[in-house]
């Protein structure tokens, strides 16, 4: 299937690792221009750097998507530099588990208030685009009551009931927006690597309530945020699709 995203300009916010990391790289793989951003400089630079020796049209920023000016300048910058924008994919998690005040401020910050003020600097361009969309990284902790029910859990909760809102604020304008909620992802470096070497019995826990026996991983993930951000899914939106590999129980209706 041609996915029809060559030539068209993609944001995406924690582009460097993860799921964010392969997002990029999907895109960039069915000819997408992409704009990334992750906190840490040098994983910016390095990420960049590799694309461009593979041919790819792509640009970074080190940012804290919590700084709502600084993703301001940046969407601005990158539609300057872009020639507009196409696709906006909001992939930053605070990762705040622990039910604390302060990972309930950090949650709301980064999570939420990060998707909101990114989408919100984006929309100018994307109402100028021939294939506007919009797709956010929730999780299915956002659904399910599970070990992340505090913070974490709540606001990628928020993030579905936001998404499907834009859908249809938006659809007079042609701008498409969608959730994509993974279920446990392990890859070097992640959360559930840290799991399994600092609290194994979580983590076999975790293993065991999926009945693949494994987790996903971030290209499976990617794969179906891009098909989302896609022009081949023209008439989708307000979804949130579910990869989990089965993990829920939940019927979606």
């Amino acid at each position: 299937m041609d996915l029809q995203l060559r030539g068209l300009r993609a944001l995406v916010t924690g582009g460097t690792k993860g799921i964010g990391r392969a997002i990029v790289d999907t895109l960039a793989e069915e000819g997408a221009s992409i704009a990334l951003c992750a906190r840490t400089e040098s994983d910016v630079t390095a990420t960049v750097t590799t694309m461009r020796q593979n041919g790819t049209t792509v640009t970074g920023r080190a940012l804290d998507v919590a700084d709502g000016d600084a993703v301001a300048q940046w969407t601005q910058d990158v539609a300057a530099e872009l020639g507009g924008l196409d696709i906006v994919v909001a992939s930053v998690s605070a990762l705040a588990i622990p039910d604390e005040e302060a990972n309930w401020r950090k949650s709301f910050d980064v999570d939420m208030l990060g998707t909101v003020r990114l989408v919100n600097a984006a929309l100018p361009y994307l109402e100028r685009s021939d294939a506007p969309s919009i797709v956010t990284v929730s999780s299915v902790s956002g659904r399910e009551i599970d070990f992340a029910a505090g913070p974490y859990g709540v606001f990628k909760a928020a993030l579905i009931h936001y998404t499907q809102g834009l859908a249809y604020q938006l659809a007079a304008k042609a701008i498409r927006a969608n959730t994509v909620s993974p279920g446990n992802t392990y890859f070097p470096g992640g959360v559930w690597e840290n799991i399994e070497q600092n609290n194994p019995e979580l983590f076999a826990e975790a293993l065991a309530l999926n009945p693949t026996g494994r987790m996903a991983t971030p290209r499976e993930i990617a794969r179906a945020a891009v098909f989302l951000a896609s022009p081949a899914a023209s008439f989708v939106s307000g979804t949130n699709l579910v990869v989990d590999g089965a993990l829920t129980r939940g019927v979606q209706f």
